[in-house]
């Protein structure tokens, strides 16, 4: 098969960021050219001004420039408007990068809905908006000096902890203003984003697109943060459209609207603890009756309890018959489990 110039130079920028030492060898495994030849293409995007280089030849490693890097650092006032934002700051950048249609979509969505969190919820006084660009990917930050939003989640759902804030984000329709907002804002960003991540207090939350999604919660226990801290990360190429992620969440028994969701089990996993509890599975159980379907998501989970498995499976089921909820990515213990729950105890459980 043969490859064009275009094609290896795609290649280089994609993979740069995450082999930044290895480039060169990965070039000469993947098209069969020599190492000579690499090197030629990676003066010439250094050259372009697309990457910069640190080290001698042997030890040299590779990263992308940005070729856009703007700051804002805006006063919260009732004249700030997140659509006028977009049209003044972010929107001549976008049109400068030539981003497909879908992609400045996606920006816009994210960027106004994360920016109308800040002006409608923070309470804080000023806000930063960061905008980059590299040959790879479009990335936007913003953050506000406000409450923070895991602790005005936890303040206005009485949690007993911020972590229950993020499992809660994470089922979506959550909002601490349900006359005014729907709650959907944060659920579909996160989920149309290659990298969406929030730091606020010590906790740090982020999801990264993949042939699995990863989700991951962070004690950040030297961060003094006030407020929260959003970013949000694109492939400049990406092929995502958002219409086919509202619809992915619409069960087929209701074509339109917010009626399924996707819920991380492993969010609901503090330090390493195992989910073996009743009050386990009520905490995770909150507000699916917002919902006709849920996506309960075993990624990550090694095992679960019986009791945490016949309170969702068997009891929550039984109350709620309305709701259908569907195991996904689960090993064959949980199975077993969930399997034994749904049979009402009567099968032979898993060794434990």
């Amino acid at each position: 098969m043969e490859y064009s110039s275009e094609d290896i130079k795609r290649f280089i920028l994609e993979n740069i960021e995450d082999f930044p030492l290895e480039v060169s060898k990965r070039v000469v495994e993947k098209f069969g050219i020599s190492r000579q030849a690499v090197h030629i293409y990676l003066k010439n995007l250094e050259e372009e001004g697309l990457i910069s280089s640190e080290g001698t030849t042997r030890n040299k490693q590779y990263f992308l420039r940005d070729i856009i890097k703007k700051k804002w650092h805006l006063p919260l006032q009732p004249r700030f408007h997140e659509d006028k934002i977009w049209r003044d700051l972010i929107e001549p950048l976008v049109s400068e990068l030539k981003l497909k249609p879908n992609v400045v979509f996606i920006c816009n969505y994210g960027f106004t809905e994360m920016l109308n969190n800040v002006l409608d919820h923070s309470e804080g006084s000023v806000c930063n908006i960061e905008f980059k660009a590299n040959a790879k990917t479009v990335e936007m930050r913003v953050s506000d000096d406000g409450v923070g939003i895991f602790e005005k989640i936890k303040q206005a759902y009485h949690l007993e902890d911020h972590r229950h804030a993020i499992l809660e984000l994470a089922k979506g329709k959550v909002t601490v203003d349900p006359k005014n907002h729907s709650g959907e804002g944060i659920f579909f960003t996160t989920r149309m984003f290659d990298y969406f991540s929030i730091l606020s207090g010590k906790l740090y939350y982020s999801r990264r697109d993949g042939d699995g999604d990863e989700w991951l919660i962070e004690d950040k226990e030297d961060s003094n943060l006030k407020g929260t801290f959003i970013c949000m990360k694109i492939d400049r190429e990406s092929s995502r459209v958002a219409k086919d992620i509202f619809d992915q969440f619409a069960s087929e028994a209701h074509e339109h609207g917010f009626t399924r969701t996707h819920v991380p089990v492993k969010l609901a996993i503090y330090g390493h603890e195992n989910l073996v509890s009743r009050s386990q599975a009520k905490r995770l159980l909150v507000r699916f009756d917002r919902f006709k379907e849920v996506l309960l998501d075993f990624e990550g989970v090694e095992r679960i309890g019986q009791a945490f498995a016949d309170e969702i499976f068997r009891v929550y089921k039984s109350s709620h018959p309305g709701i259908n909820i569907i195991s996904i990515r689960t090993n064959e213990e949980i199975d077993n489990m969930i399997s034994r729950a749904k049979d009402g105890g009567l099968s032979t459980p898993p060794n434990e």
